[in-house]
């Protein structure tokens, strides 16, 4: 069920009222006030207080988590709630960052984890070699998986090592790799070259882990594709995204061998934002929309057209734009300039979380992994989080 704008989050409103100058109410107001609020009176007390946040005045903000969302009080009064993005789970949660003009007098934690596993992986690393991925295989395969990851989501790639990727590793017609850029801390990358190591599974990327870099990943994974495993098909996806490969295979071979296909969650006619954190400039994207393209959390190429984007890049004649998926749409269209290409639209590549017979499913958690892939192997595949 989806959460209308002014619906409340645990029963608190998502922005409570104020009052401009200092609170002048009576205390048997505010005791009214209170005790509906606690123990629900039916006789409604109407009462605002004032703006809390003034320069030179110090006030204690606090911070806690309920069913439906985060919750904000300042000096002990609720002030705004927000609701969780879809599919998530407290246990994503791997830092707090505060901006603006604060001075931070002190920060107390309560009730949440020492560590998480993608910023401690010795602590929590399986040396189980049934995570291990087996050798390359001699002949060409059906289809290759690249999925792109940061170097300290350790824990979003251990969920897809013990669930989907299993298939993978059962299979002699698939292969599938992480694809990693280097992080800014140097430990971080110590623990990423160790795990590497163990699971023999992951593809280091050589530039530093920046969104307008992610581009790169994507030309890594189709020259990984061609040259390295020479797949028939290439697919790319998150390292949130849950993929039920018996489902998108089934729905490649839907399409005559031999044809060029590209498939996933089209876009058509999509315009660039102008604004906004993720916006795009006109000298970034002076066209009024963009190609159309797939949704970066899964869709599937056939290798002809990654064959072509790396020639392309060899004689530099790819365009390369911050947004990886828009990037691989452009250069679709380039190719279908010359041979024509199967564009093939299923909502069942969600990009927005799960749907019922889903092909892959976005923003997963290792936990929600762990319940899809138990649902996927009693044979009643479904959604373990509402959309």
């Amino acid at each position: 069920m989806r959460r209308l704008v002014g619906d409340p989050l645990d029963g608190l409103v998502k922005c409570e009222k104020w009052i401009r100058d200092n609170d002048e109410r009576s205390e048997e107001s505010k005791t009214a006030w209170w005790l509906n609020r606690l123990i629900g009176q039916k006789k409604e007390v109407n009462f605002d207080w004032p703006y809390p946040f003034v320069e030179g005045r110090l006030f204690v903000l606090t911070l806690s988590a309920g069913l439906e969302g985060y919750h904000v009080s300042v000096d002990g009064r609720h002030v705004t709630s927000f609701p969780y993005r879809t599919g998530f789970v407290l246990e994503d949660a791997t830092g707090l960052f505060l901006n603006g003009d604060l001075d931070v007098h002190s920060v107390f934690a309560g009730s949440l984890p020492t560590t998480h596993p993608s910023f401690a992986p010795q602590n929590y690393l399986d040396f189980s070699t049934v995570w291990q991925a087996p050798p390359l295989p001699d002949e060409p395969v059906e289809i290759f998986i690249g999925i792109m990851s940061s170097a300290n989501h350790f824990a979003e790639r251990m969920g897809v090592r013990k669930t989907w990727m299993s298939s993978v590793r059962k299979s002699p017609n698939m292969v599938a790799r992480f694809f990693v850029a280097l992080h800014g801390r140097k430990e971080v990358n110590v623990e990423l070259k160790k795990e590497a190591e163990f699971f023999g599974d992951i593809v280091f990327v050589p530039s530093l882990d920046n969104y307008d870099l992610v581009v790169m990943k994507t030309l890594a994974i189709c020259e990984y594709g061609v040259n390295v495993v020479s797949a028939k098909y290439v697919m790319k996806c998150d390292d949130d995204t849950f993929v039920r490969l018996d489902s998108v295979v089934a729905e490649i071979k839907k399409v005559p061998s031999g044809r060029s296909l590209y498939i996933g969650s089209m876009n058509i006619q999509h315009k660039p934002l102008r604004h906004g954190k993720w916006a795009v400039t006109y000298e970034e994207w002076p066209e009024e929309v963009y190609p159309a393209y797939a949704n970066g959390p899964g869709y599937v190429l056939s290798s002809d057209i990654a064959h072509f984007i790396m020639s392309e890049f060899t004689k530099q004649g790819l365009t390369l734009f911050k947004m990886e998926d828009v990037s691989m749409g452009l250069w679709v269209e380039q190719f279908n300039r010359t041979i024509p290409v199967e564009y093939i639209h299923s909502a069942k590549f969600c990009p927005y979380g799960c749907i019922d017979d889903y092909y892959t499913a976005h923003y997963q958690s290792p936990r929600l992994m762990l319940c899809m892939w138990e649902k996927l192997l009693e044979g009643r595949p479904g959604c373990c989080s509402v959309r």
